[in-house]
């Protein structure tokens, strides 16, 4: 099992890289797991509809160069479906049993992410319907991923 996580732009707070090391660490007996960074456009203050697009447009461009061929695809969307710890288990393993060999989790920047890229995934997945800072949801998503592992919830 092979999970990647895309994320759009570079960790900046300590006690996020710190957690997200914890995590890492805890992770890795259950499953090879890396993490890709793209870079993050530089948006001015007073964006435009269409200046938005752009540049969610280039972040989803950077995101779709490192997906790879034949791996199932979750993106985080708040408008995404909601399930709790015991499904989002479920699911990592039907996923993996129904014979995909790698899984991508693509996060977006702080300005959501491309329409494209919700649309060629197989799942958009949203874990609230409050508003996370685009950063905190890799912690969240790696303390999510190794309850499933760690069979507290039965995978």
């Amino acid at each position: 099992m092979k999970i990647h996580i895309i994320a759009v732009g570079k960790i900046k707070e300590n006690y996020i890289n710190n957690g997200i090391n914890f995590y890492l660490k805890k992770l890795r007996p259950y499953c090879e797991i890396e993490i890709r960074e793209v870079e993050e456009e530089k948006a001015p203050q007073n964006l435009s509809e269409k200046e938005k697009e752009e540049i969610l447009r280039k972040e989803g461009e950077r995101i779709l160069s490192k997906i790879k061929k034949g791996s199932f695809v979750v993106s985080l969307a708040i408008e995404g479906k909601e399930i709790d710890s015991y499904k989002f288990s479920q699911f990592i393993k039907a996923t993996f049993q129904s014979g995909y060999r790698e899984m991508t989790f693509v996060i977006g920047g702080s300005l959501g992410l491309w329409e494209n890229i919700k649309k060629q995934s197989h799942l958009n997945l949203s874990f609230s319907k409050m508003t996370f800072p685009h950063q905190l949801m890799r912690l969240i998503l790696l303390e999510q991923l190794y309850l499933a592992f760690d069979g507290k919830n039965h995978l």
